[in-house]
């Protein structure tokens, strides 16, 4: 047995289903016997604006649940979801007094003003990652170059590619850094879609996915009092809604002063919760953030509840839920320096990495397939940032997958793929 929540002019009101595998037919009959409402007269849609709709005609252009054999879990229904309901014709509503639309003092109230009413932000206690480890050489090829070469001066980010386990654990293998312009206070991706194809494809072949986003702060943030600023928010929000998986990790490294005065490296791990990602689908942020703007704030174009109080600026860290971070071979929480420790799997990490200062060019293969000749050729081509460099000459349906599982499988490299990847070292 499971409970939707049914919002039309009346308010909202529930339903109780047998289960997902209920019909959209079922459930208008479902409605008629718990709601008093015909079935010839119901209107239904996920979508909200059909209480919008200004006339029984325009109802009749939301069509997504006129099929009565579609199950509603196609739908993505499910317990406590919110459906939509237009009709025609007067009612009395079971259970209470008549409901007409003037809200407090005679105010008219709109469908927005209902619905934000219910837009409740709390803390969010359980993330839906259990925790995250990182590859020893990819994590400290991050850090080292953020800290030695940047010197924590200007920000940097990338994309964390690697696997999620049935229980919610993240492991993080190799990262992808896109064309990006970090400044101190913000960090613009410049993604470029045909070189993120070749990234993905890679991982195809290596039995990964993209698993997270992982950035730099500045120095100067040191003396801030939040844990994400409003900015780094919104492209946490924007990141974790575009993957679409539940796990996505938000990982972030920063200077933090130690005991003895001096700074450390220190690596931190969140979830955007359920709420901050659909407030930001839903397009609730504002996203013009000023000089002006408290950075431990994130405005919203609408009040929502946090606690008691209508607000329409919300603190930050009610945002965020924190991951542990384990180690890839002790499962227990580790100080982040140990974490260097692990470095297992087949990917290395010593091919200089795509879109940093220095551009990466062929006598960059030549000296790392020759620094690496006595080993066997799979093993000197397991290198991510190898592997995405090789495949830009390569196709990325076919060869550049089928090149990524035999690193992964640690098999013999078709000779055709390494007289072309010989060939491109020889040609500086």
């Amino acid at each position: 047995m499971m409970m939707l929540r049914v919002r039309s002019r009346d308010g909202l009101e529930r339903v109780s289903v047998d289960g997902s595998d209920t019909t959209v037919s079922q459930l208008k009959t479902l409605i008629q016997d718990q709601l008093q409402i015909p079935i010839h007269n119901q209107t239904l849609s996920t979508d909200r604006n059909l209480l919008l709709a200004k006339s029984p005609e325009e109802s009749l252009s939301f069509t997504d649940m006129t099929d009565p054999n579609l199950p509603i879990s196609s739908l993505n229904l499910s317990h406590g979801s919110i459906l939509y309901l237009a009709y025609e014709g007067e009612r009395t509503i079971r259970g209470g007094p008549a409901v007409t639309p003037a809200g407090s003092f005679g105010r008219k109230m709109t469908v927005d003003d209902l619905i934000a009413r219910q837009m409740r932000v709390s803390r969010q206690e359980k993330s839906h990652c259990d925790s995250v480890s990182f590859d020893r050489d990819c994590a400290n090829a991050f850090q080292h170059y953020v800290n030695e070469s940047l010197a924590f001066a200007v920000k940097r980010g990338g994309f964390m590619y690697g696997s999620v386990s049935e229980g919610g654990e993240v492991e993080v293998n190799f990262v992808y850094e896109p064309p990006q312009q970090g400044m101190e206070d913000n960090l613009i991706l410049m993604r470029d879609a045909e070189e993120e194809k070749r990234v993905d494809a890679i991982a195809l072949g290596l039995g990964m996915r993209r698993v997270g986003f992982i950035f730099s702060q500045t120095v100067t943030q040191d003396k801030k009092e939040y844990t994400l600023s409003n900015v780094e928010v919104l492209l946490a929000a924007q990141l974790h809604a575009e993957s679409e998986l539940k796990e996505w990790v938000t990982a972030v490294v920063k200077l933090e002063m130690n005991e003895d005065g001096g700074a450390d490296v220190h690596f931190e791990a969140f979830q955007m919760s359920d709420m901050c990602v659909r407030l930001f689908r839903e397009g609730w942020f504002v996203t013009e953030i000023g000089p002006e703007d408290d950075p431990k704030l994130s405005k919203l174009k609408k009040e929502v509840v946090v606690g008691v109080k209508d607000l329409k600026q919300v603190d930050n860290d009610f945002f965020l839920v924190v991951v542990k971070i384990l180690d890839h071979q002790v499962l227990f929480p580790l100080p982040f320096r140990y974490i260097y420790d692990s470095g297992l799997g087949p990917l290395t990490c010593t091919f200089p990495i795509e879109n940093r200062n220095v551009e990466t060019t062929m006598r960059a293969l030549k000296t790392h397939m020759d620094r690496a000749r006595s080993l066997p050729f799979v093993k000197r081509i397991s290198d991510f940032h190898l592997l995405l460099f090789v495949a830009r000459f390569l196709d990325v349906g076919s060869d550049v997958p089928a090149l990524a599982e035999c690193v992964r499988l640690q098999s013999n490299v078709p000779e055709g793929y390494e007289l072309l990847i010989d060939s491109m070292a020889n040609t500086c």
